[in-house]
């Protein structure tokens, strides 16, 4: 028999002892996954096995002080295909595009796509989804989802805003407060093959989604309502772009109403408006054009538009005046209908002049000259201090998205002839919202507010999770001045240039503007009222703008009537009853007639008419003989001794 030699017997060991090395390394890795890892192995085969799809939970409410609903949800579903299941593509491209209303094309690239789950359409109404699924296809999936829903429509669409297909807020509150309004979403697990196909009978694993927070704002849908119609009615008066307008509380800057007609349907986001629709250059609109017209569209005036606020700024240097002490009521001025500053002669908007007057006559007047004057003696940088207590060289921080800042001068470019125009309210820019807040504070006792919509959230067991506060700084203008200021803007409305804004039995103060647009050789004016009640402790202010109206411009004619109507309904409303004076009642002030038609006639046929009529005083503009435009409009029913003004040519 022939003998193993030692150099075979070594690698026979060789051999044997890898062999046994390799074994032990095979049951030391079986160790280490079957019971060492066991656990986190059996989770990633399980994985490997279930397909997930998302169950969308429904976004949180929102509404207004009252309870009112202002946005819900609307139950729709999403239809996909898983590709492994399909066993029958050619009737689910088919069934897909007729019950879907989609193009082959669309349908048939998501339909062959290999993934292992492709969405085909969102947003499909209950019905259509009840009819897809009796058709039972195999590898469609039709899962329940929500779409927002706007029970208004277009009511104050610039501030609740909307959200997109994945139910995100896009604009206004939905995105301020989107983490607080959107839900956790669930999911459907189902087990599958190696191969991907959902295996026949198997259990199905369903994690429930939640819903989102309701979310209560301030706005108050019937003072909202009474804003957008009087907006609406001088818009169509006038013929204006917009007219924007809100209404606020001055004590806490809670929010009533933010208007900007025309405004657009939230449950129909992507169509423009007629505002905008105008503004297209064909009616074949391309995408490009037509982006850039709805980004103009969902834009809010209100907080993301500057604008030169013109005499109603008057307000915030006459309390630069008082704090500084650079002013008394009775200090005495002089207005020829200009003031020369330095190489610049400034007119006052009464060409002729208000001749001698006191610091109350130049306010009630609006006269530029006498805060031309006042705002020399207070100063730029006097000026500057008081614009920064009131928080007009910064953002309001209100809550909404998009807040434009106001734009100024730099201290060291303003001379003399920039004093004097800042004075009254021209050659810098600042929000509507900027200036609403900053009179604010100089009617509620000098405190700073902070404009906002949010109240308060609460969870689905109707348990608050959120109470939103807002601090600010007390003291900011003395109480004397605030006082006096309050005094000077009701006598603006009882007998000065906002009388338009009078009505019998409440007490309102407030300021008129005219502001014309840049350039100024454009002859384009933005007419506006500020107005507050009741003027000796306020309880709402509001502002409206009245953008570019044809004919008769004037913010003390055509803007001090739209205050004057919204404060009509909504002082009552909000439990402010009137009290009528001793000389109210004398005077009869009491009541409403219609306007007559006075179009077409003349001066004397005027006089003539209104002899039969409770008419106050008559104002003509124009240098003509017969009635062009006349502004309250025939047939608008309107107080006793209401002011009428006739544009003549």
């Amino acid at each position: 028999m022939k003998q193993i030699s030692t150099k075979q017997r070594k690698t026979a060991l060789l051999v044997i002892g890898m062999l046994f090395a390799a074994t032990l390394g095979l049951m030391g890795r079986l160790v280490y996954l079957m019971i060492l890892h066991s656990e986190e192995y059996a989770v990633q085969a399980q994985e490997l096995h279930e397909r997930e799809r998302s169950i969308k939970a429904a976004r949180g409410i929102i509404y207004d002080r009252n309870g009112v609903v202002l946005a819900d949800n609307k139950p729709v579903c999403t239809v996909s295909v898983i590709h492994s299941q399909i066993t029958d593509p050619e009737r689910v491209i088919s069934v897909l595009c007729e019950v879907l209303g989609l193009s082959e094309e669309t349908v048939r690239k998501r339909v062959e796509k290999v993934s292992s789950i492709e969405r085909i359409k969102a947003n499909v109404d209950k019905e259509t989804a009840d009819y897809l699924r009796s058709f039972e296809l195999d590898g469609v999936m039709v899962d329940e989802d929500y779409k927002r829903y706007y029970p208004f429509g277009t009511l104050a669409s610039r501030v609740i805003g909307f959200t997109g297909g994945d139910n995100q807020g896009i604009i206004g509150l939905e995105v301020k407060y989107d983490s607080m309004l959107s839900g956790i979403p669930g999911k459907i697990l189902t087990l599958t093959t190696a191969h991907g196909t959902e295996i026949p009978n198997a259990a199905e694993n369903r994690q429930e989604p939640v819903a989102g927070n309701s979310l209560t704002v301030s706005l108050d849908v019937n003072i909202q309502r009474y804003a957008e119609q009087a907006a609406m009615k001088v818009l169509e008066a006038k013929n204006a772009n917009h007219v924007s307008m809100i209404l606020m509380n001055p004590q806490n800057g809670e929010i009533y109403a933010m208007a900007n007609v025309p405004e657009f349907d939230l449950n129909d986001p992507y169509t423009l408006n007629t505002e905008y629709a105008a503004k297209a250059t064909s009616s074949e609109v391309s995408s490009k054009e037509k982006n850039t017209l709805l980004n103009q569209m969902w834009r809010n005036p209100c907080i993301s538009d500057t604008y030169e606020p013109g005499s109603t700024f008057k307000i915030i240097t006459a309390t630069a005046a008082f704090e500084f002490a650079k002013v008394s009521v009775s200090d005495n001025f002089y207005c020829p209908g200009y003031k020369i500053v330095e190489d610049r002669t400034i007119h006052c908007h009464k060409v002729g002049g208000h001749g001698s007057e006191t610091f109350v006559d130049g306010i009630k007047n609006s006269c530029n000259p006498v805060f031309m004057e006042i705002g020399a003696r207070v100063g730029i940088d006097g000026l500057y201090e008081t614009f920064e207590k009131l928080g007009l060289m910064k953002k309001t921080g209100i809550d909404l998205p998009g807040e434009a800042s106001s734009i100024m001068h730099k201290t060291e470019n303003v001379k003399a002839v920039e004093l004097a125009t800042i004075s009254f309210g021209q050659s810098f820019q600042i929000t509507p919202m900027q200036l609403l807040s900053a009179v604010s504070t100089v009617i509620n006792g000098g405190n700073q507010i902070t404009p906002h919509f949010g109240m308060y959230a609460k969870n689905t067991e109707e348990n608050t999770v959120k109470t939103y506060e807002y601090s600010g700084k007390t003291g900011i203008v003395s109480e004397k001045t605030c006082e006096t200021m309050k005094t000077l803007l009701e006598a603006v409305v009882h007998d000065g240039t906002g009388k338009r804004a009078y009505l019998p039995g409440f007490r309102i103060g407030g300021k008129t503007a005219t502001s014309e647009k840049l350039p100024r050789s454009s002859n384009q004016y933005i007419s506006s009222f500020l107005g507050f009640a009741p003027a000796e402790n306020p309880q709402v202010i509001a502002l409206v703008l009245i953008d570019e109206p044809e004919g008769i411009y004037y913010g003390g004619t055509i803007a001090a009537p739209v205050i004057a109507e919204v404060f009509d309904e909504v002082l009552p409303y909000l439990g402010i009853e009137p009290v009528y004076s001793e000389d109210e009642l004398k005077l009869d002030g009491v009541g409403t007639f219609p306007v007559p038609n006075l179009v077409g006639m003349t001066k004397e046929e005027v006089k003539k008419l209104l002899k039969a009529y409770e008419i106050g005083d008559v104002y003509y503009s124009g240098d003509g003989e017969t009635v062009t435009e006349q502004f309250p409009e025939a047939g608008e029913e309107v107080k006793k001794n209401t002011t009428l003004i006739l544009h003549m040519k």
